[in-house]
């Protein structure tokens, strides 16, 4: 009797990320997992159950990751301001594979309800403790949403942006949190 063959979640996520990232995310069926994963769609199935299932398998994994970059930049009890301070880092220094596998992912999420409801979620909860009335925290809060529109642009091929200029704009992005505060922070 021969051995059972034991499949690795962790690379069907890995070939499911690859196929919605040179696909497109209509390009994710279950089949074009199996496929490429060189397994049947029943070991696919097994993993995962569903398409649906797989989707959020692979936003659970990006989001873990991406934390995991937060916390080694920010600590695990940061201030909301040093926190968009990592994430501004974080997506300045992962690398270009990783961003458009993760840009492709969320397209992929706008097209389900459920999982559109889990990432307006985790956006909101990115500007939690941002007080609008204090000019560091207004000024974090345009730093988050000029990373997230560099990261938009470039990921979705919107605009083409090369290293050296990605690096420029986030130093730009970076001077934000070294703007000197006014006398008066309440606008």
């Amino acid at each position: 009797m021969g051995r059972r063959k034991t499949i690795d979640r962790d690379k069907v996520l890995e070939v499911a990320e690859e196929v919605v990232a040179s696909r497109g995310a209509s390009g994710l069926t279950i089949d074009a997992v199996a496929k490429a994963a060189g397994i049947t769609k029943g070991g696919v199935q097994s993993c995962f159950g569903t398409k649906e299932a797989l989707i959020a398998a692979m936003l659970r994994r990006w989001l873990q990751d991406y934390e995991e970059r937060v916390v080694g930049i920010a600590g695990t009890q940061p201030t909301p301001v040093r926190r968009v301070q990592a994430h501004v880092e974080t997506t300045r220094v992962h690398d270009e594979g990783s961003q458009a596998r993760a840009a492709a992912l969320l397209a992929l999420l706008l097209q389900t309800p459920e999982h559109l409801a889990d990432t307006r979620r985790w956006y909101e909860e990115q500007f939690t403790g941002l007080d609008r009335t204090v000019a560091t925290d207004r000024r974090a809060r345009l730093a988050f949403l000029a990373t997230e529109g560099a990261f938009f642009l470039r990921f979705l091929g919107l605009m083409p942006i090369d290293r050296t200029t990605w690096d420029a704009m986030f130093r730009d992005i970076q001077e934000l949190f070294e703007m000197p505060s006014p006398v008066t922070d309440k606008t």
